[in-house]
């Protein structure tokens, strides 16, 4: 009989917070299962959600920045500052794509200028370590934006500087001394999953770039862009960076906080599951139900559902995914120990009604497997 199920959703992207799908599937589970524990932790793999999700489990103070969007307009964004003094932004909240109208996609253009000023507020109030998370970005620059924000001034051969995409591949100059006086001797943790490389075709630009609005002429160009900012700064440091797994995330944004302030690039899924003390509250668990907005063959590369797999089927407890929709390669989480795929919009629904819908699709979608997995344990037992 089930006696402890554990809910640990990410974000359905365009639909549901984390929090919210959690909610709604537990709703469910209470339903079916009124005897059972029910365990509620919305997740988040670094990108969408990530310090809203840690802020409800965790608490701490949200700290408000007046800051830029990817355009450089102005608005405000909210960090977290937890209770050992450590700092987590979430890079989306002023260098995200969803900060932007679809018609306003512009890699060439969009800066993570304002990303920067929120790393350096959080520098200012003493935060250390500091945890960025990459995810969801409209952004393609390499992290000269942000850089410059901390005084890493990147130069073209005017000496004007250059804060997006669009102008790294004028780029021939650096200017460290700001960053000097910035003193700051504090930990700087780039949070991702995507193990993509800076450049190349499996690089930041190509793979990303469209998302983002770029052209394929577009995306060659940020490439480029990207391959002799990489260059300048190697110049700098005599280090190859490029091939590093994750530089190609969110852009490129780490470079230069890896070359000139000794970041790290750190698993986003792993760091908050550990924050969120997972493991421990899978003991005892005899489900887990994990899902997303959309599982696919990317869903196994690292995303936040592969992970929650990986540690529940370590653990023997059973998994199932019940995510918005389910795409080509969705399959392979079954080889990562998922028992169960269930697709929670109806077959032959559009994308719109189904974003429409996503909150009634669930809903019915959790309830008809938690029936089907009661039937089973009454058939088992």
């Amino acid at each position: 009989m089930i006696r402890k199920i554990v809910v640990a959703t990410d974000s359905f992207k365009g639909s549901l917070s984390a929090p919210e799908a959690c909610r709604i599937i537990t709703s469910q589970a209470r339903r079916v299962f009124p005897q059972a524990e029910i365990v509620l932790l919305p997740i988040s793999d670094g990108g969408e959600g990530l310090v809203e999700v840690v802020f409800n489990a965790l608490g701490g103070e949200q700290r408000i920045v007046q800051t830029k969007d990817p355009l450089g307009r102005d608005i405000s964004a909210e960090y977290l500052q937890l209770a050992d003094k450590s700092a987590l932004i979430g890079m989306a909240e002023a260098g995200g794509l969803t900060l932007l109208e679809p018609g306003e996609y512009d890699p060439l253009r969009a800066s993570t200028f304002g990303v920067g000023l929120m790393i350096l507020d959080a520098i200012k109030s003493g935060a250390d370590p500091i945890y960025i998370g990459l995810g969801g970005s409209a952004t393609v620059d390499g992290g000269a934006g942000a850089a410059t924000a901390l005084g890493m001034h990147f130069l073209d051969d005017k000496g004007n500087q250059v804060m997006n995409g669009g102008g790294l591949q004028v780029i021939q100059s650096l200017d460290l001394c700001k960053l000097c006086e910035l003193n700051y001797s504090g930990r700087l943790v780039f949070l991702t999953d995507v193990t993509n490389p800076l450049c190349g075709p499996n690089g930041a630009a190509e793979v990303f770039g469209p998302q983002k609005g770029a052209t394929p002429e577009q995306a060659a160009l940020l490439d480029h862009g990207l391959r002799n900012l990489a260059k300048k700064i190697e110049r700098e440091i005599g280090l190859n960076l490029k091939e590093i797994p994750g530089m190609g995330a969110a852009g490129g944004f780490a470079l230069p906080f890896v070359a000139f302030m000794g970041a790290e690039i750190r698993s986003g899924i792993d760091f908050v599951l550990d924050l969120l003390r997972f493991d421990d509250k899978l003991a005892g668990s005899d489900l887990v139900i994990t899902g997303e907005g959309r599982t696919d063959a990317q869903s196994v590369m690292g995303k936040a559902i592969s992970a929650v797999a990986r540690r529940s089927r370590t653990a023997g407890v059973r998994v199932a995914v019940i995510s918005g929709a389910l795409g080509e390669g969705a399959e392979k989480m079954l080889d990562l120990g998922v028992d169960d795929l269930v697709q929670a919009a109806p077959p032959g629904q559009s994308l719109e009604d189904a974003l429409a819908h996503a909150a009634e699709n669930l809903a019915n979608a959790a309830g008809k497997y938690l029936l089907l997995e009661l039937k089973r344990n009454k058939m088992s037992s």
